[in-house]
């Protein structure tokens, strides 16, 4: 039987290539929009798509909204506001509504192990997950490390300009990257699979920052060296003190803090996915860390 698939946060960027990556399976797809807006015209326009609108807040409407519906996919973005109230509201209208399936907006390293008050985002994708772990649904997770589409701007590991990598402790720790595109198609996968296990661990590419100096150097023809940015330990206290500063409290999704708080997970190693499964849906081709990069100076 085809499967119907809800996709919450349909607008955003994840949301968007999730649709896109459903739309090339045997399935009903079915976005949820909290409102109008430009992206929801654009979604309602589309033939394939099955739109419909509901505030989190309004209980008896997101429960109508999720009537039919097989499996939720929540690919929202935020803080406390979204990741965990608004899921909770999901979740609760998903239970009600008699969906089997769940699938919650986590999208990135292993937080389960993670010290608390290291980082904030990840903690608030904890804190859902024993939710969802009570509730009456059956729920998988998608961990992917860090975007890689990231490495060439809103993470700042290259100084491109300087011709240096970042590291903190160590450059030979192990770091998970996995593209947008690559997480989209797998999630479509984990949509339509009866059978997922409760966590799906994949990683496009593992390197370290010592490997991807080399890259650079041999893509550019320049040498790109190390730079020790102090300890995880300092970067730790640097960020805690940075969210403690913060005009906009804890309110903005990714300030500059949160992005130090992402740096101490991944070179701390407590978020190093251990149980990587690239083959759980067949032979796919993964886009590389290289071949993101090679991309971005080509161009």
């Amino acid at each position: 039987m085809t499967a119907t698939v809800l996709v919450a946060g349909a607008t955003g960027d994840l949301g968007r290539r999730i649709v896109r990556a459903l739309g090339s399976h045997d399935t009903r797809v079915r976005v949820l929009t909290r409102g109008s807006s430009p992206a929801a015209g654009r979604l309602a326009a589309a033939d394939d798509l099955d739109v419909v609108t509901a505030d989190y807040a309004d209980h008896a409407a997101l429960t109508s909204a999720l009537a039919g519906v097989d499996v939720v996919v929540s690919a929202v973005s935020g803080t406390r506001a979204v990741i965990v109230d608004a899921q909770r509201a999901l979740l609760r209208a998903a239970v009600e509504a008699g969906v089997e399936r769940f699938v919650p907006s986590d999208y990135a390293a292993d937080y389960r192990s993670i010290t608390p008050g290291t980082n904030r985002n990840f903690e608030l994708r904890r804190e859902f997950a024993a939710d969802l772990d009570a509730a009456p649904i059956r729920a998988t997770s998608v961990l992917n490390g860090a975007f890689t589409d990231m490495l060439t701007g809103q993470a700042p590991l290259i100084l491109f300009d300087r011709q240096r990598v970042l590291y903190w402790s160590s450059p030979d720790q192990l770091l998970d990257f996995t593209t947008k595109d690559d997480v989209a198609r797998t999630v479509a996968h984990v949509a339509l699979d009866p059978a997922a296990p409760r966590v799906v661990e994949v990683a496009g590419d593992r390197v370290t920052s010592r490997t991807i100096a080399d890259t650079m150097s041999q893509l550019t023809g320049t040498p790109f060296r190390l730079q020790w940015a102090g300890t995880v330990g300092t970067l730790s206290a640097m960020a805690r003190v940075g969210r403690r500063l913060s005009k906009a409290g804890d309110d903005e999704p990714f300030p500059a803090w949160q992005g130090m708080q992402y740096f101490v997970s991944m070179f701390s190693g407590e978020a190093e996915l251990r149980h990587v499964d690239n083959g759980r849906y067949g032979d796919e081709q993964w886009t590389t860390v290289r071949e993101v990069l090679a991309a971005h100076v080509s161009a």
